[in-house]
């Protein structure tokens, strides 16, 4: 597996922690999403590490083809 699936056309918004660390599911494969659930295994595809600055709501990239990984940048609008 080269290219990651589209786990959805659209952000989640998502509350996060400040300090905390999250993985971000870069295969589209995880059932956690937008996390890693250890789905990516054998796709060649590795998490990305998310650590939250400050306790806010972000919107994580759903069609995993962000320029912005693990962040939308509003690609999905483009597919």
């Amino acid at each position: 597996m080269t290219h990651p699936v589209a786990a959805q056309k659209a952000p989640y918004a998502t509350e996060v922690e400040e300090g905390k660390a999250y993985y971000w599911c870069a295969c589209g494969l995880s059932k956690k999403q937008p996390f890693c659930d250890g789905a990516h295994k054998g796709t060649g595809i590795a998490p990305i590490r998310y650590e939250a600055n400050r306790t806010q709501k972000v919107y994580f990239c759903g069609c995993k083809n962000s320029i912005n990984r693990p962040l939308c940048d509003g690609t999905h609008a483009k597919m």
